[in-house]
């Protein structure tokens, strides 16, 4: 749950592609745009909410979180779990069960990371288009559609939501299954100063909770 849903939110905020003359011709002026000026970010801080809807857009679960990154480094906190990476090593810290994963960080073995992200990858594993416009955190915003190339991604396509001033405000993710993802960015601060220590568990500061080495 928690990875697809970071999967989803890093989806929606991040789309740098390399680009080819064979995809839509608007839709990749206004990911161009949003690509430029996501890469001039030495960090960002996103407030963001989560909605699980089902085949009948039934809204199931809510949740709201907050996305920190750096670089290669993220720190995802939402209110039952956590996922935090230095770049080398992943801590998945589930709270009510007390106990925190250990993993090697490989963006090699993620559909979607934020090395992936940074790279050419969306141009090789999906298509997009320009879809209309339409209102997502009471902006006017206008829509790309994206889908997989290959069968074997989680989800079917992405419908993403960009502001006028090339920001994401959010986006729907359509699962195999029928299930919905949809999400909304309430608020983006740019380039604002995020400790190290943001992107790495401290043990200290959460005693009793039992570590599971999976590396």
């Amino acid at each position: 749950m928690m990875q697809r849903l970071l999967s989803i939110l890093l989806l929606g905020l991040f789309v740098v592609p390399n680009f080819s003359a064979a995809q839509d011709a608007k839709a990749k002026s206004i990911l161009e745009n949003a690509s430029k000026k996501m890469n001039t970010l030495k960090s960002l801080k996103a407030n963001f909410t989560l909605k699980l809807m089902g085949k009948t857009n039934v809204v199931r679960e809510t949740q709201k979180g907050v996305l920190f990154m750096k670089g290669a480094k993220y720190h995802i906190v939402l209110p039952k779990q956590e996922i935090i990476c230095d770049g080398k090593t992943v801590w998945t810290y589930l709270k009510d069960a007390r106990e925190v994963q250990v993993s090697n960080y490989d963006p090699e073995e993620q559909s979607i990371s934020p090395t992936k992200l940074f790279s050419n990858f969306y141009d090789k594993e999906y298509n997009y288009r320009y879809i209309g416009q339409g209102t997502t955190a009471k902006k006017l915003c206008d829509l790309i559609e994206m889908t997989p190339k290959q069968a074997s991604k989680q989800f079917t396509k992405a419908e993403l939501s960009f502001a006028k001033d090339n920001t994401i405000a959010g986006g729907i993710i359509t699962e195999k299954n029928g299930n919905r993802y949809a999400y909304e960015v309430g608020a983006l601060a740019p380039n604002i100063s995020i400790s190290d220590a943001e992107f790495s568990f401290n043990a200290k500061a959460h005693p009793g909770v039992e570590l599971v080495d999976l590396r």
